[in-house]
Parts: C-alpha cells; sequence; structure tokens
C-alpha cells in the first residue's frame, strides 16, 4: 500500500512540473511534441525550427531538448556550408555546455567535454594543444566518464603530436600512455566479464532476448577498445624502444627512485619491450623490490634469474609471485608474462603457465594466442607424414578463435591469425587423397590430444 501511495506521489510531482511547464508557456509543450515526432522520422529540417524554439525558451523543460537537438544540429553540419556551417557548429558547442547546465545528473564533464574536442577536431577549429589540454582536464577531473574509444586516442595522440613539436617531455608521454591504456584495460574488463558470463548460455542457445543485446552490446565495445589500442601502441611506435627508454631512466633515476609509482611503472615499460639485458632493468627492478616487493617483483627477479642460466630460481621467483597476487585479473596476467619469458626453453611449460592464466580469467584472449602459437610452431615435430604435421594447424587455428571469443577486443588480431593457421592446414585435395576425412589424428609430441580431420 505504501508503494502505491509513493508511486501515486511521484506521477502527481511529475504531471505538477508539466502543467506548471504548459502554464509558463503552453508553446513549449506543444512545439516538444512537434519536433520530437520529426526527429523520430529524421525529418531534421521539419525539427529545427520547433526545436529552437523550445530549446531557447524552455531549455529544462526535457532532456530531448539536448539528446534530439544535438540529433538536429549535426544534420544540419552536415548540409551546410560555409559562414552557416560555422554557425551550427558553435550552437552545437553551446549546446553541449548548456547540457550540463540544465541536467547536470543526465550529462557529465567529461562527457560534455569530449563530444565537444571530437566536434571541434572533426572541424578543424582546435590545435593540438587545445584538444590537448581540453581532454587532459576531463580526463583528470572526470576520470570514471572517460569512456569513448575515440576520445583516447585523440588525448593520447595529440599529446604525441606536441612532443614531436617539442612543447612536451617524453616522460608526459609515458605517463599518459600508462593512464590510457590502464583506462582501456579497466572497460574492457568489465566487457569481457559480461562477454564470458553470457558466452555459455549463447553456446546453449539459451539467452534471453536482454541478453542477447547485452552480449552484442559487450562485444562490440570490447572490440571498438582492443582497436584503440592498437591505435595507441602504433602511435607510441619507436618513442618507447630500448634506445630511448635507458637513457631517459638513467636521467631521472636519482630523484624518482623513491617514487614507486615510477619505478613499477619503468620497470614494466623495460619489460614490455624487451630491454631487460641492460643493467638499467636491474638497477630499477632492485628498487622496486625494496619499495614494494610485490607479485610483479618477484617476477621481474625471476625473469633475471632466468637469463642468468638460473632456471629453477627462476620458476621459484615465477611461482612465488603467482602465490603472493590475490587479484584473480593480475594473476593471470602475471601468469601469463610467465608463460612468453619460458615458451622458448619449454612449450609445455609455457603452454601449462597460459593454462594457468585462463583458469585465472577465463577472458585472457593473449593466453589463447600464445598456446595457438605454441602449436602452430610446433608442426614440423607433431607428425609422421607431412599430412599428419600440418593437421596440427586445425588446433593452433581453433584456439586462436577461442581468442577472439573471450576477448572481442582481440577479435581482429585473432580472426587473421587462426585464417593464417587454416590456410597452413591440410587442403581439400589433401584430404580427399589421404582417406582421412571426418577422423581422428592424435599427437604424439608434446601438445598431446587429437583433432578432428574436416568432413568434404
Amino acid at each position: 500500500m505504501k508503494k502505491r501511495h509513493y508511486l501515486t506521489m511521484i506521477m502527481v510531482t511529475m504531471l505538477t512540473g508539466l502543467s506548471m511547464a504548459q502554464a509558463q508557456n503552453p508553446e513549449c509543450m506543444t512545439n516538444l511534441s512537434i519536433y520530437a515526432e520529426h526527429v523520430k522520422v529524421k525529418n531534421y529540417d521539419a525539427a529545427y525550427e520547433p526545436w529552437k524554439m523550445v530549446y531557447e525558451s524552455c531549455p529544462d523543460i526535457n532532456k530531448a531538448n539536448f539528446s534530439y537537438g544535438e540529433r538536429i544540429l549535426k544534420a544540419k553540419v552536415e548540409s551546410s556550408t560555409g559562414a552557416e556551417k560555422d554557425g551550427y557548429i558553435q550552437d552545437l558547442l553551446d549546446l553541449y555546455d548548456n547540457s550540463l547546465k540544465y541536467f547536470p545528473t543526465k550529462y557529465s564533464k567529461a562527457g560534455v567535454a569530449i563530444d565537444k574536442a571530437l566536434l571541434m577536431y572533426e572541424s578543424k577549429m582546435a590545435s593540438d594543444e587545445e584538444l590537448f589540454n581540453m581532454l587532459d582536464k576531463a580526463f583528470q577531473e572526470d576520470q570514471a566518464n572517460f569512456k569513448n574509444p575515440r576520445a583516447l586516442y585523440l588525448y593520447f595522440s595529440s599529446l604525441v603530436d606536441l612532443h614531436g613539436a617539442g612543447k612536451k617531455d617524453l616522460q608526459d608521454v609515458f605517463n599518459t600512455y600508462d593512464d590510457v591504456t590502464g583506462k582501456i584495460e579497466e572497460e574492457n574488463k568489465q566487457l569481457t566479464e559480461v562477454v564470458t558470463k553470457l558466452l555459455p548460455k549463447d553456446s546453449l542457445g539459451t539467452l534471453t532476448s536482454k541478453e542477447k543485446r547485452a552480449l552484442r552490446v559487450a562485444t562490440i565495445n570490447s572490440e571498438s577498445y582492443g582497436k584503440v589500442a592498437s591505435s595507441v601502441d602504433s602511435k607510441l611506435g619507436a618513442l618507447a624502444d630500448c634506445d630511448n627508454l635507458i637513457p631517459l631512466y638513467e636521467k631521472s633515476f636519482e630523484e624518482k627512485k623513491t617514487d614507486v609509482k615510477w619505478v613499477k611503472r619503468a620497470v614494466g615499460r623495460m619489460f614490455s619491450k624487451e630491454c631487460t639485458d641492460d643493467p638499467m632493468f636491474r638497477k630499477l627492478f632492485e628498487a622496486q623490490l625494496a619499495l614494494d616487493p610485490s607479485a610483479d617483483a618477484y617476477m621481474y627477479g625471476g625473469v633475471l634469474k632466468q637469463k642468468s642460466g638460473d632456471m629453477n630460481g627462476a620458476l621459484a621467483d615465477f611461482n612465488k609471485a603467482v602465490g603472493l597476487e590475490t587479484d584473480s585479473y593480475k594473476k593471470s596476467e602475471i601468469l601469463y608474462k610467465i608463460a612468453t619469458t619460458v615458451r622458448n626453453s619449454s612449450k609445455s611449460q609455457a603452454r601449462s603457465y597460459a593454462l594457468k592464466a585462463i583458469d585465472a580469467n577465463p577472458a585472457n584472449g593473449k593466453a589463447y594466442l600464445l598456446i595457438a602459437n605454441l602449436y602452430a610452431t610446433s608442426a614440423n615435430s607433431c607428425g609422421s607424414t607431412p599430412f599428419e604435421k600440418r593437421a596440427i594447424y586445425w588446433k593452433a587455428a581453433d584456439m586462436a578463435r577461442k581468442a577472439g571469443r573471450v576477448d572481442p577486443a582481440l577479435s581482429s588480431r585473432a580472426n587473421q591469425t587462426a585464417a593464417s593457421y587454416a590456410a597452413k592446414a591440410p587442403s581439400k585435395e589433401m584430404i580427399f587423397s589421404s582417406g582421412k576425412a571426418g577422423q581422428s589424428i592424435s599427437f604424439s609430441c608434446w601438445v598431446g590430444g587429437s583433432v578432428t580431420v574436416p568432413n568434404l
């Protein structure tokens, strides 16, 4: 009964608000209805005048003034030229500002800044410095709502261009790179959690319509983050090569050696760029070990022991790193890094660590891709005939496809890899000549298991 009374009060309050708005300016409600109908059928020219009247007279009457207004003005921008187009662009920029002013709970600082920055970038209305400053302010003040993949790339790209022009330090580039890639990983982690939760139901055909939409949206968004992550890495390019990293860290070490965040980022970057042979890596690693003897530190220690030939000591450190990490996502990353480190000395050991990485985080597509590569590079040692040797590529291709399914951010790379491996597997002609269509082929090498030859 109380709930019913509460809902009734809400309805009365809403109707009262609308009645007051109508009383203040009855034209607003009429024109709101008119332009809304035009927008629904994408008749933006007809929607413009009634929308403009409502927007200017009653800006806070309905959020549609801004959500539909954006569509109307974007259409005007696209269909106009010269000074008229510039005027509509300015109107759209003002609309973004006013959306936050009149509906602060519906719009965010970061969202508005992103919309403005992208519009100004597309319209060539802002310099790299202006774009970077806008996006940097938004990222620093409202990182939680800074989720647009294109904006994340523009944020980083404009900074790299400023560095190229001598206006920003290389350390600024690295700091922002870490922030941006960290944000991408954070957002993709949430998306892959949705994907891995729904994939089993999808394979069984038991998804509800709501779950199908959630899976589709998460997959598409994850793919977008994967593309922007690749673009950000490409933009960083040679700036993060060992030749640049080592002198930068040598120069800053004495000043920064007690800054745990700087030290950890420096060690991580040198590790990812395979600069581990340089004495600076050991120096940074020892600083991290003293400041924060965490899982990562022991993983790096294992790498150094491995390079010195102490494989038993390396494995002890690797396992200590795994044991120290309590976060399953971070543990999976450590296990994956260990797998990549031991792959050259033992493929079976590398697979073991990669599988442990998948157990810790079923969405770790990189681990699936690593296993696929381990299989593919074992083709010559897995089988006694050319047909049997090439059959391993079916197993490798299947593993690569799994990578794209569990982590859509990797789908482009995973699909290309799978296609490459599938092309190396026995052709239809070879299958026909062998007479093995539909049969199972077992692998007696370290890979083990079997694969079923496709039917013709």
